[in-house]
């Protein structure tokens, strides 16, 4: 080790003179007293230079230490655990992000296909069954917010396996804003709503987010995940998971690899539209949590398969020229398929939403045998955060013993005392080794977690890879692969957004970087501003990755869609039953609206009320029926009708009309011929399965793009 000078030896020069014990008499004051002198006040930030809490000087603070550009975060970083544990004890008692959640029980199955890449027992077993819960959630919001805002989505998933309890803590997009875990607390902060006026609440429409985005051009590319469909999801039910960090998995021979974790939705891809989006969160604010709810008590259990993409474990961690730990970047799942290893379900509802979904902790740090963090700076910070976050949100270190965040294993740490203490540790010893208790408990050489063992070197430094610094390409990536009728929806959420920055110089920094994604997007967006357009440099040579698009090319899966039937008294009764019957086989729902609730009659037949005209609103179903025999009826003449089938058809909804059920969908202008919209004899019985089809392909497409002039 080389000498370091030695800092601390005695000056030469004179030492100061002595202070004062009292300042002398000021003449400059009537009194004679002095006047106090000028400091800063106290319950004031007002330096000019960004310092920790106690003033020292911080000379980055967007860049975590490491060893070496690649190696991975230094626990002496100091700038980092202050301000990540600050940032994590933000909040009392509620999470500082994730804080509006809901969760579910299930059960993941393994297929097996999964042990040639990994030990870890719960993947590896064919058949094996894990018990799991998964909390999905939306990031910026507080408890109180609503679902359907415009937001990421948390997608945690604890699995209680036989070897210990493993946490995939994702989101449903693949990336994220930042590369490295020392800005979280920034974007966040940004995130939030303005200090001063603690609004908007769960939004990102508004300057000190666009601010940070257009000052950080690293969040380019999730911001345009944010602006696509994705960001406002049909349900939780419709939305892909990702684990966003490279994982290293190991093998039972010992060999690794490098790998992406999905979870890939049965039902589909599916969002929803922004009016509707809007409506749902004055309509119904609890609109997901509802959703997922009531698809599990209906039968409807939500699944997901569980996918990886694996990459050889090379040294330079790289894969087809993208840097496998920035956090920021996709692997195209044309470049490397998602190879589908078990499947989740979700089965039960929490009985209690404190005991399990409020108070179940997760962290990135909790791992089995066969699964490995990576140097990704982002996932390293994670592995700090979110047990120091535990630790203040559940007040103490003993969460793990609440029992929704008990291990399925044996358990015996040799962890003692603490706040909430309820494990009774018998026994004197709680060191190893002992002679007191035959050195028990015993460690697991040969079957334990043993860090696999990857080299480091590398200086000192807050690092900034080059690899890191494309920061556009992938943006462009996004763009090139969504469908025209999504491109529309990207331009206008961010004509949207920036719409509602009152700083002009953000939305021309903003532009700037979209002029750089694509310039058509930036023109629209420019347009909508009414700004000039500006002139950027797109990345050359990007091709399109289809996977990225919503747009399904067939129907898929339809159970817990839910159709809703109009209906009076006198109508087609019949038709309805027999509707709901045939729909019922597939698993979707189908719900009776009428003028009235209780029960409406037609002749000797009846059908029980779902839902009024006054307790309804069209975003509650994915596709609208009207029933033969409801013209002329107070049904056809009430306004709300007409609205209801008006926002169905703007959102590309599937509409049939049956017999004079026709006439309600005139009146209310909705166009017979548009693509989507079925005009059935009276007495057909092809309403459920044009309804089948239109619900397996999401939205009537063609009338989306229709609707948008494109």
């Amino acid at each position: 080790m080389t000498d370091q000078p030695d800092t601390h030896r005695e000056s030469s020069e004179p030492a100061a003179a002595p202070l004062p014990r009292t300042a002398p008499p000021d003449p400059r004051s009537p009194t004679g007293v002095p006047e106090p002198p000028t400091a800063p006040d106290a319950r004031r930030q007002s330096g000019e230079r960004l310092t920790t809490a106690q003033g020292l000087r911080v000379d980055d603070t967007d860049h975590s230490l490491t060893a070496g550009p690649r190696g991975p975060v230094l626990l002496e970083d100091h700038h980092l655990r202050e301000k990540i544990t600050h940032f994590d004890h933000e909040r009392i008692p509620e999470r500082v992000v994730h804080a509006r959640g809901a969760g579910a029980h299930g059960t993941f199955r393994a297929y097996g296909n999964a042990a040639s890449v990994t030990k870890a027992a719960f993947l590896a077993e064919a058949e094996a069954e894990t018990d799991v819960f998964v909390r999905f959630s939306t990031v910026l919001g507080s408890r109180g917010s609503a679902d359907t805002v415009r937001d990421v989505r948390g997608f945690a998933t604890k699995f209680y396996t036989s070897q210990g309890t493993f946490d995939l803590v994702g989101n449903n997009f693949p990336v994220f804003f930042i590369q490295d875990a020392v800005k979280f607390p920034d974007i966040i902060h940004a995130g939030k709503p303005h200090p001063d006026r603690e609004i908007p609440q769960a939004q990102s429409a508004h300057d000190t987010f666009w601010d940070f985005i257009s000052s950080h051009t690293e969040s380019t590319h999730m911001a345009m995940w944010a602006m696509s469909d994705r960001g406002i999801p049909r349900s939780y039910r419709t939305m892909e998971g990702f684990g966003v960090h490279t994982f290293r998995l190991e093998a039972a021979d010992g060999t690794t690899s490098l790998v992406k974790f999905h979870w890939k939705p049965a039902l589909g891809v599916h969002s929803l539209v922004w009016e509707e989006a809007q409506i749902a969160q004055g309509a119904d604010a609890d609109f997901h949590r509802r959703d997922l709810a009531d698809a599990i008590d209906a039968g409807a259990f939500p699944q997901w398969e569980l996918g990886l993409q694996v990459m050889p474990d090379t040294p330079d961690e790289t894969f087809e020229g993208i840097d496998l730990l920035d956090p920021t970047k996709i692997v195209p799942e044309e470049l490397c398929p998602v190879q589908r290893v078990g499947i989740m379900t979700l089965h039960a509802n929490p009985e209690n939403y404190f005991a399990e979904t409020e108070q179940v902790a997760f962290h990135v740090d909790h791992l089995v045998p066969g699964i490995h963090v990576t140097n990704d700076p982002l996932m390293q910070g994670r592995l700090f955060s979110y047990l120091d976050t535990q630790l203040s949100r559940l007040g103490g270190p003993n969460f793990a013993q609440l029992p929704i965040n008990r291990p399925h294993a044996p358990v015996n740490d040799m962890l003692r005392d603490g706040m909430h203490q309820t494990a009774v540790h018998d026994g004197i010893v709680a060191y190893k080794p002992n002679a007191l208790d035959d050195d028990r408990p015993t460690a697991s050489p040969d079957d334990g977690f043993v860090t696999v063992a990857t080299p480091v070197e590398g200086t000192k430094g807050r690092h900034h890879p080059v690899s890191f610094t494309d920061h556009f390409r992938q943006a462009r990536l996004f763009w090139l692969s969504m469908t025209p009728v999504e491109q529309a929806h990207v331009a206008q959420a961010y004509a949207f957004e920036l719409g509602k920055c009152a700083s002009p110089r953000v939305q021309e920094n903003m532009l700037a970087s979209l002029a750089r994604v694509d310039a058509d997007l930036a023109s629209r967006v420019a347009t909508g501003l009414g700004l000039p357009v500006p002139a950027g440099d797109v990345p050359e040579g990007v091709e399109p990755s289809p996977a990225l698009s919503q747009v399904p090319t067939e129907p898929g899966r339809v159970e817990g869609r839910v159709v809703g039937v109009l209906v009076a008294d006198g109508a087609d009764l019949g038709a309805v039953a027999a509707l709901r019957s045939a729909l019922g086989e597939e698993g979707v729902v189908v719900r009776v609206v009428a003028p009235h609730g209780g029960e409406v009659a037609s002749g000797d037949a009846s059908e029980p009320v779902d839902r009024t005209l006054l307790t309804t609103r069209s975003v509650e179903y994915d596709a609208v029926v009207i029933a033969d025999g409801t013209a002329g009826t107070p049904l056809a003449a009430d306004g709300r009708t007409h609205v209801l089938l008006q926002e169905a058809y703007r959102h590309g909804k599937a509409i049939a009309a049956v017999g004079d059920g026709t006439e309600v969908l005139r009146a209310a202008g909705v166009a017979t011929e548009a693509p989507g919209v079925h005009v059935l004899d009276a007495g057909s019985d092809d309403a459920a399965r044009v309804l089948r089809h239109d619900l397996g392909m999401h939205r009537a497409w063609a009338r989306l793009e229709a609707l948008a002039g494109l």
